[in-house]
């Protein structure tokens, strides 16, 4: 996103998230664009674009969110630009639409919002995330609809992303020699990092005995490696220089620049057929991404990638550059690396595994807060973890020069993908 005109990230804002809240997608996306737009800094009036991500037919009760409409007239918006449907790059979509909207000159303060009740609609005789809950079915009929890929998959005992998934780790576990230690290794760490965020869903720490016990839900993978499904919405405003929610380095939460993008679609739309079950699209939605970039993964601070299972983040790590292809393994093994404390911070906040899973939406969050630096105990810095015990951090009580100054946001599995790097203004 380089150029002349600067675009970034300058509000930020999300509802209660939790498990089974019982509230309209549309309430829960109204609170949070509120609070999107007061942190930047601007009034509605002053929003004059939106994007989100919703989901087309074939997806689940409880996770397509609010278009474009149903939005705009709950909150009375003047709109340049729009943009909204199920085929965006990945679930970091909506944002990387409006950063290239943003950069057109088409707006100048874009929403971009994602809502689900995936939890709530569980709890209504089915499971959202599976097609039995209200997946791609003809009415009356426990098979899949024509036409759907689906199709293809569940006559064969596969009706879930549990299963789709399983069979990416299983063959990177036979072609690396990965193991379950490895993926449990990184859904510890995010279990440790979730029991210091207050609103988390799982805060309970455990450690590798009580992971490999956990009960298999889809060979190799177990239930602590399956994200937890909730109810809520995070929304961000993505502005202009032009936009007077604009802030450069030294003012109360700085714009955070989208420094470059990147999204893939590759092979068929769906999780099978692919020449190589060891790669996902997110390895081509990376390499664009570094591509258009100024910077490295050596250049990152903090990483906020994907974790809808635990092999899907190991996957963006090999992706991102972090490890080489097939070390993802090695690269997680023992926590240490990745940890708060560690050469570079993952999903500091818990992540999808343990604080809820927010579509990628979570983890530009977070990675907003600690380049803020208002993560409070969790808060990490260039140098390590801040000290125990700190908490009620800001951009006025923290060393400006200790925040991580620059951040990786990765989202998407399988067919799909988008990442983006964020800088902060004037580092």
């Amino acid at each position: 996103m380089n150029g002349r005109a600067p675009i970034g990230i300058t509000g930020i804002g999300r509802s209660n998230i939790g498990r089974r809240l019982g509230k309209p997608a549309i309430l829960l996306a109204v609170q949070a664009a509120l609070a999107a737009v007061e942190s930047a800094g601007i009034t509605v009036e002053e929003v004059d674009g939106i994007a989100v991500n919703t989901a087309g037919v074939d997806h689940p009760r409880g996770f397509s969110g609010v278009g474009v409409s149903d939005l705009q007239a709950a909150m009375g918006l003047s709109l340049r630009w729009y943009a909204g449907g199920p085929e965006l790059p990945g679930q970091l979509g909506s944002v990387i639409e409006a950063a290239s909207a943003a950069k057109a000159g088409l707006a100048d303060n874009i929403l971009c919002i994602r809502a689900v009740t995936e939890a709530s609609a569980q709890g209504m005789g089915g499971r959202a995330a599976v097609m039995p809950g209200g997946g791609p079915h003809e009415p009356g009929s426990a098979l899949p609809r024509v036409g759907s890929s689906a199709q293809w998959v569940a006559p064969f005992g596969a009706p879930s992303p549990a299963n789709w998934i399983a069979w990416f780790a299983q063959a990177h576990f036979n072609a690396f020699g990965t193991k379950r230690e490895h993926l449990g290794a990184f859904a510890i760490n995010c279990r440790r990092n979730a029991s210091l965020n207050d609103a988390a869903i799982y805060r309970e720490p455990f450690g590798m005995e009580e992971y490999l016990g956990s009960r298999l839900i889809s060979e190799p993978l177990c239930l602590l490696d399956c994200d937890v499904p909730v109810d809520g919405a995070i929304a961000f405003v993505v502005s202009t220089g032009r936009s007077r929610a604009w802030r450069e380095e030294g003012g109360d939460r700085p714009a955070l620049i989208i420094e470059s993008v990147g999204a893939a679609v590759k092979g068929k739309p769906s999780w099978h057929q692919w020449e190589d079950l060891t790669e996902m699209a997110m390895f081509g939605a990376a390499r664009d991404m570094w591509a258009r970039s100024d910077l490295g993964p050596k250049d990152i601070d903090i990483a906020q990638v994907y974790d809808g299972f635990s092999f899907i983040a190991l996957a963006w790590l090999e992706a991102l550059g972090f490890c080489p292809k097939g070390e993802s393994g090695p690269f997680v093994e023992g926590g240490t690396r990745i940890a708060l404390e560690g050469t570079l911070p993952v999903n500091t906040d818990g992540g999808q595994l343990s604080a809820g899973r927010m579509h990628g939406y979570g983890h530009l969050y977070e990675a907003c807060i600690q380049m803020w630096g208002q993560a409070e105990q969790r808060q990490v810095s260039r140098s390590g973890v801040v000290e125990a015990g700190a908490s009620g951090l800001s951009c006025g009580s923290m060393d400006k020069a200790r925040m991580p100054q620059t951040a990786v946001v990765a989202s998407g599995g399988g067919p799909l993908a988008g990442c983006l790097t964020l800088v902060s203004s004037g580092s």
